[in-house]
């Protein structure tokens, strides 16, 4: 049985209960969660070493790592490097969406070394796959895709990407709307080539039993991805968006009553004050099911800087009620990442989602914030950098100029938290 069945059923599995245990609330609020299909718990009954997560209501705000190979660069060592950083740096999941090399054989190594839940993309392999065997994307067969579907499924892989909403009217309107940047997801890109050429419905569409099946038989959760997302800010909430939206929402429902866990992947690049606009929108017309975006970019402008940008609308996001936040690095629309890309990209997206749980009230939240003041009025410097998302970081930038007494270098003798306590006779208050 699936995580959403067994919750179902009213039975407390042992993910349930990890889950529990880490987010510090009662088991059974986890389960009513799953089985009201708010919270997803991504756990492929063949990952043998993971350490369950839960994702949607009520939860912190989760951070995912994309990780993989390009055509042009990785390989096994490069991809495995940056799940040690993904992991060391506190990302809640990881995706492999690699492209080059021995594809299956990066994602085993992938989903053997990982204690995080592990999600794929199987498109992309398939469309590759297709070029190598019959020389092109299109010539690619309903039976190719689904068994790259069922490879990824026994592998152990806990969440795909299926890009199920990519229809033939929302192509229709995306001819009609007229876009900047048109379509920025490769594996809508890569559906809707094979659509057109074929002149046939998607087949994650037309069938999307078949998927429910394979997701059902490994408890696959599936994230119903966002072929027409924006690539601009131009792009932004218009109406190939919303269609592939509307479409979500009845996949949704259907993945639910299949015993099937869902969750809905968003935009994107969405200017400022469209933000909390998409979170009410997806969760009304989705009933609440996770929302899962990417960034997002509040800005066309801030190449080599996305991590930046992508944590401004990701605190936004998280604070509006988003579920999941795909990080973003400073290499984002220039080259594939490296590892230090990687720590970037997690630590800001880090920051962004405990940004949303403050204003979430998630539990803990607040609290953490202030041992961090109470340790900053004490200049407690080790429990500080402990205090932190980077507490390497922390320690060497404030040890990289010596202060002579027990302030930062900053202020040295004239620090304001050292001049308070004398002229108040104020000691730190208690956390």
């Amino acid at each position: 049985m699936t995580q959403l069945e067994l919750a179902r059923e009213g039975i407390i599995s042992p993910q349930m209960s990890q889950v529990a245990q880490h987010e510090g609330v009662e088991a059974e609020f986890i389960r009513q969660g799953v089985g009201r299909g708010t919270i997803v718990i991504p756990a492929n009954t063949k990952h043998t070493n993971l350490t369950p997560c839960g994702i949607g209501q009520g939860l912190k705000t989760k951070v995912n790592a994309n990780i993989g190979t390009s055509s042009d660069f990785g390989n096994v060592d490069t991809e495995l490097e940056k799940l040690r950083v993904a992991i060391d740096c506190g990302a809640d999941t990881v995706m492999d969406l690699s492209t080059g090399g021995d594809i299956s054989a990066i994602r085993r190594a992938i989903v053997g070394s990982s204690p995080l839940p592990v999600g794929t993309v199987p498109i992309y392999q398939a469309g590759i796959e297709a070029i190598n065997r019959h020389s092109a994307i299109v010539k690619m067969t309903v039976d190719d895709l689904f068994g790259v579907i069922e490879e990824h499924a026994r592998d152990g892989v806990d969440f795909i990407t299926v890009h199920c909403g990519v229809t033939r009217s929302a192509i229709a309107r995306l001819k009609q709307q007229g876009r900047v940047a048109d379509v920025v997801s490769r594996g809508g890109a890569f559906l809707i080539g094979w659509m057109l050429h074929n002149e046939c419905e998607n087949p994650l569409y037309e069938h999307y039993d078949r998927l429910l099946e394979l997701a059902r038989e490994f408890d696959v959760t599936l994230s119903l991805g966002d072929g027409m997302r924006p690539g601009c800010l131009a792009d932004a909430t218009d109406r190939p968006q919303v269609e592939e939206l509307l479409i979500a929402g009845e996949l949704v429902q259907r993945a639910q009553q299949a015993g099937v866990q869902v969750m809905v992947e968003g935009p994107g690049h969405l200017p400022l004050n469209q933000i909390e606009t998409n979170v009410q929108l997806q969760k009304a017309i989705c009933k609440g099911a996770p929302f899962y975006v990417l960034g997002p970019l509040v800005t066309d402008v801030g190449a080599g800087y996305d991590h930046i940008t992508g944590a401004i609308g990701g605190a936004i996001a998280a604070a509006a009620g988003t579920d999941f936040l795909c990080y973003v690095t400073p290499a984002e629309h220039l080259s594939i990442p490296d590892p230090e890309d990687v720590r970037q990209g997690v630590i800001a997206s880090l920051i962004a989602a405990h940004v949303g749980d403050i204003v979430k009230g998630v539990k803990g939240a607040e609290q953490w914030d202030r041992e961090m003041s109470v340790a900053r009025k004490k200049l407690d410097w080790k429990e500080q950098a402990k205090l932190s998302l980077d507490p390497e970081r922390s320690h060497r930038v404030h040890s990289k100029h010596a202060s002579a007494g027990s302030a930062c270098s900053m202020c040295g003798e004239f620090c304001a938290m050292e001049l308070m306590e004398k002229f108040l006779g104020v000691s730190a208050p208690k956390c």
